[in-house]
């Protein structure tokens, strides 16, 4: 059972982190498999964790976040949204530049 300083730890200690309902090979909403999609698409393998199989989990990272919806998707330690943000992210281009590990080199 996951509690807020757990979820913390596993924000702030992997890169991308997807909270979703199911598992990326076994979804268990739409809006989740979308997501999955998305981040596949742009060559992401989030490390993810399943709402679904720990429901002090799913009540607590809606109060981490102040998000009332899964999935949530988190870049780097910053909350980036849920699936509709991910979407519009991804139709408009920008999704790619959040998902990209920052260059610490000057170009």
């Amino acid at each position: 059972m996951m509690n807020l300083n757990e979820i913390k730890d596993a924000v702030e200690n992997n890169d991308i982190v997807l909270f979703m309902k199911g598992t990326p090979i076994f979804p268990q909403c739409g809006f989740s498999a979308f997501v999955c999609e998305i981040l596949a698409a742009e060559g992401i393998t989030p490390k993810t964790y399943d709402v679904l199989s720990d429901n002090a989990l799913r009540s607590n990272i809606k109060s981490y976040s102040d998000w009332p919806t899964i999935p949530q998707l988190y870049v780097r330690g910053e909350f980036v949204g849920g699936s509709d943000i991910i979407k519009e992210l991804y139709d408009n281009d920008e999704l790619s530049a959040i998902l990209k590990p920052k260059s610490s080199s000057a170009e």
